[in-house]
Formats: structure tokens, C-alpha cells, sequence
């Protein structure tokens, strides 16, 4: 044991006023034992659906499925190769996982202020019980003591799960998955693990391989998927499976927020054009458009929740897509037009309460202009916490900041990690309840609102609005 161990300030994330630093306290002190409601994410369900899986090395569970990690070394020099991050072609990169480690210890002081740096330091204290801090000369006596600790019963992602405090855990899943892991689960009565309906893969037509996932829909679906018409019937038929095995929402991903009505013909004739290899990418920017209200159109019928998150150009780097494929940290922001984007959809159901449109952007600047505006007078309309990129410290203060005025607390949708990196769910939720609970202090103390609003407000945001935005029964 070192003399002086590694711990992070009881007061992160509060600010230095006394006065409101005390009341932060308290409020965090209320609620951060509410268990974790994570109703959107991107944990892999295989993960949980085997009682016997583990996590891998501390290279397989920190770094190398990463991308918030290993953008950042990359930005720094460090080859993806000599992390561990497969590429495309097979060809060969580092597999000795304690070099990796050895590489990201070296270079682990590039995370200073940074959220991944606040995650990964309270991962390793407070889930793993590292006690002295990670630089070159620990790197290897911290490995050894995280593979013993990822060895023992109580770290497999089972066990996790249970210690982690998590009521709701919910993947994203394409629609075209049979869900057998999920299947798996409910098997054993593990009803809280829940998968989410993601089409983009078969509703963007410039998506890879296009033709050969319409065929995987039509093969799931028992529908064969030779028209617009049987695409329709089919995606309503996979929406309901997902229904059946726990899902409570669906998730679409999309450049722009343009919405645009296609008459039955031309959305036909799109189609058609795609089946054959013929579309455009206007053909595509319009279907996709038309799909959006489509997708709108069905979650009135059958209640799931419409999740829609928009702003990322995908893939900014060409050679390292080549080289590694899609999510490897070179997806970057784009601006956003919300206000005419999401007109034809709003005008057809924004009023109505049977839909819940939760929205999610990359445009900071939209904010106060015009997604707090939006949500505070369509119905069916919530705002989505801060976003990957914006789920920081700063982050979370510029949104609150932003919104709350014109949108109040109750238009927005709580929060939710979207990580891939299970271990760090704990201490995302940790981050924004600390946050919230210091940005209402602050509200309290300038009198805005009274002590008891603030308890209140509190609680909703570490738990009943996601609960309530995610149909998950809490109102």
C-alpha cells in the first residue's frame, strides 16, 4: 500500500461558494443511492445474456473497444495499431495487452481534465480499488492487481450488474436482430436488461450493404420485403417483437433533423430505385426524411418512445475508416437546423401526447435558440441530456444553463450514459446527479427556488424523468 492513496475530491464537480457547495452536498447526499435507470446505451447484451462471461484483460475492458479513449491517444500520436484496435483487413496490430496498458499508463496524463479522465480515474478507485495513480512506473503493478481483480466472481459483468445498482439497463439493438440474448434473459427472469429498436441500418439507404439487410429484414421479419408497402408491414412486425421482449423505445440516427412527407408513390419509387442499386443521395436524404415521420407516425400506434439523434458526420477521417471501419473516433459535429428540419414532422404529430420525441444534438448553439423553445410548447417533445461530446462537466452546466429557462426541467428527459463502456455507468450517473444537484443549489441560493423545489428537482433528474420520458412506469 502507498502512504498517500488515490482518491478523487468529495467535492468534485460543486462549486467553491460555501454556501452552495453545503447545499450541493445534500442534495447529492439524497439522491445518489437512486439506483441507475440507463435507458439508452450501447452495451453489448451478450455481455450480460452469459452467466459465465467476463471482461478480458484490462487492455480488452478500458482500451481497446474504446473510442473516447483511444481518439485521444491517436491524437496524440499513438498508432490505434499499437493499441490493440482491429483493423478492416486483418492486418496485424499489438496483442500483447500489457504493452497496450503500458502505452495508455504513459500517456494517461493526456485525459487532465477531460471527462474520460473524471471516469476512468473514479473507475479504477472506486470499482477496482486501484489506490495509487496510474503513470508509467504503476502501469504493470496496476495491471496485475486489475487482472486479479477481474478474475474474482464479484467483477463479472453479472455480478456488476447487481453491485452497480442498475433497475433499467437498456441496448440498442438493430432491427434486424433476433435478439436471442435477450431471449436468453428473460429465460433466466432477468427482465431489466431491455433492447431498443434501431432501423437506421435498413431505413438509411446509403447505409453498408443496404440490399443485403433488407434481406436479413425480410428473413426475420417472414415478410418478403420486394416493395415499400412490405418494408412498412415489416419494420411494424419487428417494432412489435422488440415490443414483446421489453422494449420501450426506438432509435434513429440521421445528419440532418429534415423531415419531409413523401407521397405513397414516391416513397414507392425511391424504394424501387434503391432495390435495383439506382438511388441517389437525394433519393436517400428524402427517404430517410420521409422515415422519420413514418417512424413518428408509428410509435403513436404502438407507444415506443422515438429517440432521434442528430449531428454527427460520420467517419470524418477517410484512411482510418479505410483502415479500422466506422466508430473508431472520427466522428465530428455538425450544425444543426432544428426549427425547419422538424417542421413537417411537428406539424403532423407534435401534439399528440400518444408521441414522445426525445431529441439529442451535437449543436450546442441550438440550445436556448431553438430546442428549448420547441420543447417548451410541442407536447410531444423532450430534450435528451448532453450528448457524447457534451457529457462533461461543462457540458451538463451549459446545457442546464441553456434550457431550463425556456424548457424547465420537465420538458427534458433525465439523463442516460450511451456508453459502451459498462464499467463506466456508475460513475457517468455519479457525474451528472453531482452536476444537477450543484446547478439547483445554485438555483436555490440565488432564491430562484425554494430548499424543498430543490430536493425535488433533485430526484427528478437523477431518476423520475428518465423513468417518466422512457415510459418505464415512474410519473
Amino acid at each position: 500500500m502507498i502512504a498517500n492513496k488515490w482518491a478523487l475530491s468529495p467535492d468534485r464537480c460543486f462549486d467553491p461558494n460555501p454556501v452552495q457547495r453545503d447545499l450541493a452536498r445534500q442534495l447529492h447526499a439524497a439522491v445518489k443511492d437512486r439506483p441507475i435507470v440507463a435507458p439508452h446505451g450501447h452495451v453489448h447484451p451478450a455481455l450480460l445474456a452469459d452467466p459465465d462471461a467476463r471482461f478480458g484483460s484490462p487492455a480488452d475492458l478500458f482500451i481497446i473497444p474504446d473510442h473516447y479513449v483511444f481518439r485521444m491517444l491517436y491524437s496524440q500520436g499513438v498508432a490505434m495499431e499499437d493499441l490493440g484496435v482491429p483493423t478492416k483487413d486483418g492486418t496485424p496490430v499489438e496483442t500483447d495487452h500489457r504493452k497496450i496498458w503500458q502505452r495508455f499508463a504513459d500517456h494517461f496524463y493526456v485525459f487532465r481534465a477531460t471527462p474520460s479522465g473524471l471516469w476512468l480515474t473514479d473507475e479504477l478507485i472506486n470499482v477496482f480499488g486501484v489506490d495509487e495513480p496510474l503513470n508509467s512506473d504503476s502501469a504493470q503493478r496496476i495491471y496485475d492487481h486489475l487482472e486479479a481483480q477481474l478474475a474474482k466472481p464479484e467483477f463479472t459483468p453479472r455480478a456488476l450488474l447487481k453491485q452497480f445498482n442498475i433497475e433499467v439497463l437498456c441496448t440498442t439493438d438493430p432491427a434486424t436482430d433476433r435478439l436471442e440474448q435477450h431471449q436468453r434473459l428473460h429465460e433466466e427472469g432477468i427482465t431489466l436488461v431491455r433492447p431498443t429498436f434501431r432501423p437506421d441500418a435498413v431505413v438509411n439507404l446509403n447505409a453498408v450493404n443496404w440490399q443485403a439487410n433488407i434481406v436479413t429484414l425480410s428473413d426475420v421479419s417472414g415478410i418478403d420485403v420486394n416493395s415499400y408497402a412490405a418494408f412498412i408491414q415489416a419494420l411494424e412486425a419487428r417494432r412489435n417483437f422488440f415490443k414483446e421482449m421489453g422494449a420501450t423505445a426506438t432509435d434513429h440516427a440521421a445528419v440532418t433533423a429534415h423531415t419531409e412527407r413523401l407521397s405513397e408513390h414516391e416513397a414507392a419509387a425511391i424504394f424501387e430505385r434503391a432495390l435495383r442499386g439506382q438511388a441517389t443521395d437525394e433519393d436517400a436524404a428524402r427517404f430517410t426524411a420521409h422515415m422519420l415521420i413514418e417512424m413518428a407516425r408509428m410509435s403513436v400506434e404502438d407507444g415506443l418512445v422515438m429517440q432521434l439523434h442528430v449531428g454527427s458526420m460520420r467517419n470524418h477521417n477517410e484512411a482510418n475508416f479505410a483502415r479500422f471501419g466506422p466508430d473508431t473516433g472520427a466522428d465530428i459535429p455538425t450544425s444543426t437546423d432544428w426549427t425547419n428540419g422538424l417542421r413537417a414532422l411537428l406539424n403532423a404529430y407534435g401534439t399528440d401526447r400518444r408521441l414522445q420525441l426525445i431529441l439529442f444534438t451535437l449543436d450546442e448553439t441550438t440550445y436556448s435558440r431553438e430546442l428549448a423553445p420547441l420543447a417548451g410548447h410541442y407536447p410531444a417533445l423532450l430534450l435528451g441530456p448532453p450528448w457524447w461530446f457534451f457529457d462533461s462537466v461543462n457540458g451538463i452546466r451549459r446545457y442546464l444553463d441553456l434550457v431550463v429557462e425556456t424548457a424547465g426541467i420537465y420538458n427534458t428527459a433525465g439523463f442516460n450514459d450511451d456508453t459502451r463502456a459498462f464499467a463506466s455507468i456508475p460513475t457517468r450517473h455519479d457525474v451528472w446527479r453531482r452536476v444537477t444537484c450543484n446547478w439547483i443549489a445554485g438555483q436555490a441560493v440565488q432564491g430562484l427556488v425554494s430548499e424543498d423545489d430543490a430536493f425535488e428537482m433533485a430526484h427528478a433528474f437523477a431518476y423520475r424523468l428518465a423513468k417518466r420520458a422512457y415510459r418505464l412506469a415512474e410519473q
